[in-house]
Order: C-alpha cells, then structure tokens, then sequence
C-alpha cells in the first residue's frame, strides 16, 4: 500500500567492511581503519583518552577549540599536557613545535590539522617529521582537512588520526574512521587506563571487527547514516580527491580575494596559513557580528554566511566554503550578503569589485 514505511534493511558486516574501504582507499592509507558510529567527536574523545595515560608527557598544539577540547581529554586521562598555544588567528610554526619538543620527555604529539572555527590550517607534515624526530607518537583530528587539504597519512608517518565525511567530503555526521598505525596500537595495548567494554574503546573495536577479520559488527549500525556515508565516499571517489582538494583550495582562495576588495580582512591575515574548509571574516572592532547578521536577516538574504563558532562568535563571520558548497556560485553568494549586511550598518562597500576580484583567474593568494 502506497504511504507505508518500508522497512529498513539492516547493514550488515560485509556491507559496512565495504563501506569503510572505500573510506580507506580515499584516504590511500595501507593502516589499520575503523568506521566508528557516532559524530567526530567520539572518535577524537576515544582516540584521546585511550593514548594519553598516567605517566605519559604530551605536546599538545592549541591553535582553536577544538585543540584545547583535545588538551582536557588527555589531562583527564592522566597524561601530563605541555600545550604550545597561538593566537586563534594563526597556525602553529614548525620551529616552535621543534622547539618545545626541545625540552625532552614528549612522547606524543597532538595537533588539529585544520581549524574549521578559525579558517587556519597547521604544516601538518613538517610537525610530523619534528613528533619522529624526538621519537613522539603524532595524533591527528583530521576531521575538518580531509578532502580540503593534502593528507598523506602513510608517507608522513601519522600514527592515529581521526576523519569524518561531515565537511569537505559532504557526508553525514553520524559516522567517523580512525587510522591506526602500529605504534598507535602499541602504545593503547601498554595503556591500563584505555577504556575497555566502552564505546570509547579503539582496542573493543580492534578485537571484536578486526580480530574476527570483519565477520562480527561489534554494535548496530545507524543504517542510514552509514549508507549516506558510503554514497558520499562514491562520489568522492568519481570526483577524485585531488579534484575535491583543488576545488576547495580555489573557493578559499576566491574567498580572500572577494573580501579584502570589500574592505575586509581574512581573520588569518597569512594566506599561507589559511585552511580551505572555512574562510573565517574579521569585522570592523566598532561592529559586532550578531548585529550584523541581525541586520542582514531584516535584509531577507541567504548565504553561506554565518555567525564564527565558539569564542570568535562576538568579533568574526565565516563563510562555510565546504563539501558541496565549495564551489564559485557559494563564495559570491557570501560575499554578497556580507556586502549587504555591512552597508545596512552604514559601510559602504563595493560589492562589484568583490565579485570581479574573486573570480579572478590568476592572481591568487596560493
């Protein structure tokens, strides 16, 4: 009968082990991959909490919220944090990073390879060489890089990173990986303190998925979630991650171009330092963010353009630039309603220029 609800097929074990390696292949990585259920944030807080234990002395970058949320799971966990923090507007340099491990005694790295809040992204490469070099363990979240930034998981030796398909690479939110090398491995088995019969339990997973070479789901999927993923992995691998990285990279670059012939800045003056998932906007100091996105909602224009999460929200706007919308169409679109917005509050600006500077060819800031 017509309008009955059809019933859901489960996800089963084969299913969902081909699911996760379309993710693995994406990602070019021969490690060991798990495709958690639950948004990105349980895997950074299982990946936290099963590395960082009693004893241990971590090196953790804050250059966002999301590596000071990192920061209070390993402390949590009983691991002593060294945090090398910059200015929310700024990546981290490699030097510093060389510096603070300098010091001895890090056996782990922990670094945020983009901030989304913040629109910076970190040479994840160069901090990975200098983690190997003190002989430190690298843990990345990966969440808001990957399919908007270069990630060689492999080549620059990472030992554990968290993905998720939620921002550049348009999937859902409810499933995230993990990538898990060797070492990682090794350092959660000599972990007393790693959760155990938890969902937070990489080696839980390890043992009941790997060890029963993928025939037994240790839980039930979210079925649907977890065939938005798959589909969104398809498409991604039609489009090809160079593509997808590239397309990214010009959306932020057209970003940046538009809004400094607005009058505005980027919130990460560097070019060399700004991620491609978000381009986050610095107002005026006389202007707050809330006021104008009052006034452009009394404007009835819709974009991109939104309110800066966390502590930016009061000082910054952000042109969310990701997945799907990282094309040329979004980026004016923002620019526009920021154009819109900043004469309602009496700024003039020259809407025209912005559009014709972002979609300039050459030039760019990359």
């Amino acid at each position: 009968m017509s309008g009955q609800p059809r019933e859901i097929v489960p996800v089963g074990a084969e299913e969902y082990a081909e699911i996760a390696d379309r993710f693995s292949r994406l990602l070019a990585t021969e490690r060991d991959f798990l495709l958690l259920q639950g948004e990105a944030v349980l895997a950074l807080e299982a990946a936290a909490r099963g590395l960082g234990r009693p004893g241990s002395r971590v090196l953790n970058l804050v250059t966002g919220p999301y590596g000071a949320a990192l920061g209070d799971w390993f402390r949590q966990a009983g691991a002593s944090v060294d945090e090398l923090v910059v200015p929310f507007d700024s990546a981290v340099g490699a030097e510093a990073v060389v510096e603070a491990l300098g010091s001895g005694g890090h056996d782990l790295v922990s670094v945020v390879h983009a901030e989304a809040a913040t629109g910076a992204v970190n040479p994840l490469a160069a901090i990975a060489a200098a983690a190997r070099a003190a002989g430190a363990l690298i843990f990345v979240d990966a969440v808001a890089s990957v399919g908007a930034e270069p990630l060689e998981i492999d080549a620059w030796g990472l030992d554990l990173v968290v993905v998720s398909a939620q921002k550049a690479l348009a999937g859902p939110t409810g499933a995230s990986g993990v990538v898990v090398g060797p070492r990682a491995w090794q350092r959660l088995e000599d972990n007393p303190t790693a959760p155990r019969r938890s969902i937070l339990s990489l080696l839980d997973w390890r043992e009941a998925w790997l060890g029963s070479e993928r025939r037994v789901l240790p839980l039930i999927p979210h079925h649907v979630e977890t065939r938005l993923l798959g589909a969104a992995l398809e498409a991604a691998r039609r489009e090809g991650i160079a593509a997808i990285i590239a397309r990214h990279a010009a959306a932020r670059d057209a970003s940046r171009r538009g809004l400094r012939a607005l009058g505005v800045e980027p919130w990460v003056a560097d070019d060399r330092a700004a991620a491609a998932v978000a381009t986050t906007v610095r107002l005026p100091a006389n202007l707050s963010a809330p006021a104008l996105l009052d006034a452009l909602g009394r404007s009835g224009i819709r974009s991109t353009l939104a309110s800066a999460p966390g502590p930016l929200a009061p000082r910054a706007l952000r042109i969310g630039h990701s997945g799907l919308r990282a094309r040329p169409e979004e980026v004016i679109a923002a620019l526009a309603a920021l154009a819109v917005g900043l004469r309602a509050v009496g700024i003039e600006t020259d809407v025209g220029s912005a559009i014709e500077a972002a979609l300039a060819l050459e030039g760019g800031p990359h």
